[in-house]
């Protein structure tokens, strides 16, 4: 890994969702509930079409954070679910854009602020990570 330095701006990372993403991670975190799948239902309940589970977001995150720092351990991880991800039943899905600043490098941590986007929509509050460097 190479060293994190506070100020540092980490390049973008970027990862298209699909609605088959969708129907396996609803199979491996057991989130069966159909507005991740279901036009019909999403659209009843108000939504504008099929969402992404949240932590389905922050998984991505957390993959972007992986990136930067070659795996580094994770010592602290949050964030707040403030807009969905819609994603498109098309064969492109839609791509959700992740870049960081590294806010302060102390003790071995690094502490990254997250910048999560669809579109032009941030769709995670107050991302954050913490990672052992």
């Amino acid at each position: 890994m190479s060293a994190l330095t506070a100020g540092q701006e980490l390049p973008a990372q970027s990862f298209q969702v699909r609605r088959g993403d969708l129907i396996r991670y609803a199979g491996a975190s057991g989130d069966f509930n159909p507005i991740h799948w279901s036009d019909r239902v999403a659209t009843a309940v108000g939504l504008p079409g099929v969402i992404a589970h949240g932590m389905f977001t922050m998984a991505l995150a957390a993959r972007a954070v992986a990136a930067w720092t070659d795996g580094a351990e994770v010592v602290e991880f949050g964030c707040k679910f403030t807009n969905p991800v819609i994603v498109p039943d098309d064969d492109e899905g839609v791509a959700v854009v992740f870049t960081g600043t590294v806010k302060d490098v102390t003790d071995s941590l690094a502490t990254i602020q997250l910048d999560a986007r669809c579109g032009d929509v941030k769709v995670l509050g107050l991302p954050k990570a913490v990672v052992r460097v």
